[in-house]
């Protein structure tokens, strides 16, 4: 997935968001807030991990979730985890 752009990362991470966790699209905007939109309990947040893993190739580790609060800060480090892979 190297050379990914940032409207590629977040079309992927939209599509999966939504699949995953049954959210509708368009409630998934830069700026709404993260874990209340997708709802995620202990369980969903173990699930959001897998499948960041399976669609990025790296594991966000609990303390680095904690610090995202919006759906920018979660783009934002995706970006940054792909752009250390390329």
């Amino acid at each position: 997935m190297s050379n990914s752009t940032r409207q590629e990362i977040e079309a992927r991470t939209i599509k999966f968001l939504s699949e995953e966790f049954e959210v509708d699209p368009a409630t998934i905007k830069p700026d709404a807030p993260l874990k209340e939109t997708l709802a995620l309990d202990s369980l969903d947040y173990v699930d959001l991990v897998v499948v960041i893993e399976e669609n990025f190739g790296f594991k966000v580790k609990g303390e680095e979730f904690l610090k995202m609060t919006t759906f920018n800060d979660f783009f934002d480090h995706i970006e940054a985890n792909v752009a250390e892979q390329a």
